[in-house]
C-alpha cells in the first residue's frame, strides 16, 4: 500500500510563543496543511526530560494548542494532539532504544548543550530523547519532517535507526523520512535572532523580554520593542551582500522580508540609503498587522480550555488510529507474543 506524503512535526509545550517560533516553524506548518497529510504533536513526553512543574505542563500544553490553532492550524485538515495521549510513542521508543547505538547518541550535540557541565546529573530521558523523536516520526511512517538547522542531526539519527531496524529484521517496515528544509519564505531568515543581539537566537529563555516579540504582545508593546531593538548607525545597503557583518540590521531586514513574503533584496530596494529611523516604524506596522489577528484568536481560544482539550482528545484518537497498526507490526517483527 502506497503511503501518501505524510508530515510529522512536534513542538514543546513551553508556553510564551514568540515570533521566532512562528516564522521558524508554525507558519510553515500552516502552509503544509495544503500539501501533505499533517500530524502535529505537542511533545509533553519530551517536556519531562528536564525539571518541570506538573500544573504548568498542563497549562502550557493547552496554551500551545491555543497558539497553534490561532496561527492557522486547522484540526479538520491536520491532526493536532499531545504526545502522551498515544501509547505508541513511549512503547516504540523503548524498542528503538534497543536498535540505536550508544555511539550514535554520544554524538548528539543537543545533549551536550542541554546537560551543560553536569552530564552525570542529567536524566537518562534527556540522553535518549533523540530516540523518542525517532519513534515520534517512524511510528506514523512519516515521509517528510520539517527541520531547522538544530534538528538535522536528529532526523539523520531517525533515518539511521529506521535503516538498522529494517536491516536487522529483514523488513521494509519504516520508510526513510525526508527533510523539508526552508520555511514559508526561503528568502527570510533561517533563524529569527534576538532584538538585543543579532548573533543570538530569539528565545524565551532570554531574561530580557525586550529581546523577543511574543505572540501575546499588543500593538504598543510590539512598536516599543522594535523602536528599541539594537541596530547600527549605518544606512541600509542596496543589496543583501551589504548586510554582511551587520547582524542586527540583517535580522530586522530579514524579519521584514519574512513578514512581507518577499526577498531581502526587494526590501532593500525600497529602503536602501535610509536609516533605521525610517525603517523601524515600517517594520513595526507590518508586524502589528501580521500578528494582531493571531493575538486576537489566541486570547479567545485560551479562554476556552474545554474546547482546547476536546481538540487534543479528538486529535489523539485520530493519531492513535494510525499509530496502533504500526506498533503492532513492530511488535510482530521483533517477536513479541501478541
Amino acid at each position: 500500500m502506497t503511503i501518501t506524503k505524510r508530515v510529522f512535526s512536534g513542538i514543546q509545550p513551553t508556553g510564551n510563543l514568540h515570533l521566532g517560533n512562528y516564522l521558524g516553524a508554525i507558519r510553515n506548518w500552516v502552509t503544509m496543511q495544503d500539501e501533505y497529510e499533517c500530524i502535529y504533536c505537542i511533545v509533553d513526553l519530551h517536556a519531562i526530560t528536564m525539571p518541570h512543574v506538573p500544573a504548568e505542563l498542563r497549562a502550557n500544553t493547552l496554551e500551545m494548542a491555543a497558539a497553534l490553532l490561532a496561527s492557522g492550524i486547522d484540526p479538520k485538515r491536520a491532526i493536532l494532539f499531545n504526545q502522551s495521549r498515544v501509547r505508541m510513542h513511549a512503547e516504540l521508543a523503548w524498542i528503538l532504544n534497543c536498535t540505536a547505538r550508544m555511539g550514535w547518541l554520544n554524538r548528539m550535540t543537543q545533549f551536550k548543550d542541554k546537560s551543560g557541565k553536569d552530564k552525570e546529573g542529567a536524566s537518562v530521558g534527556l540522553f535518549v530523547y533523540p530516540v523518542l523523536q525517532a519513534a515520534d516520526i517512524l511510528g506514523y511512517k512519516a515521509t517528510h519532517v520539517p527541520v531547522g538547522d538544530d534538528q538535522k542531526q536528529h532526523l539523520e539519527l531517525a533515518r539511521d535507526i529506521a535503516t538498522k531496524f529494517n536491516t536487522d529484521f529483514g523488513v521494509e517496515l519504516f520508510p526513510l523520512p525526508e527533510p523539508v528544509i526552508g520555511g514559508h519564505n526561503a528568502a527570510g531568515p533561517a533563524r529569527v535572532m534576538s532584538l538585543r543581539d543579532g548573533t543570538a537566537k530569539m528565545s524565551k529563555s532570554d531574561p530580557s523580554d525586550m529581546s523577543r516579540i511574543n505572540l501575546t504582545d499588543d500593538a504598543d508593546t510590539i512598536a516599543n520593542k522594535i523602536k528599541r531593538a539594537k541596530t547600527d548607525p549605518e544606512p541600509l545597503p542596496e543589496t543583501a551582500a551589504g548586510l554582511e557583518g551587520r547582524p542586527e540590521a540583517r535580522n530586522l531586514v530579514g524579519l521584514y522580508a519574512a513578514l512581507a513574503d518577499c526577498s531581502v533584496d526587494a526590501v532593500l530596494a525600497d529602503y536602501a540609503g535610509k536609516g533605521f529611523g525610517a525603517f523601524k516604524p515600517a517594520l513595526a506596522e507590518l508586524m502589528i498587522t501580521a500578528l494582531a489577528p493571531i493575538n486576537d484568536r489566541f486570547v479567545h481560544l485560551r479562554a476556552d480550555p474545554a474546547y482546547l482539550s476536546q481538540v487534543l482528545r479528538d486529535g489523539g484518537e485520530r493519531a492513535n488510529a494510525i499509530a496502533e497498526p504500526v506498533l503492532a507490526q513492530v511488535q510482530e517483527t521483533v517477536g513479541f507474543l501478541r
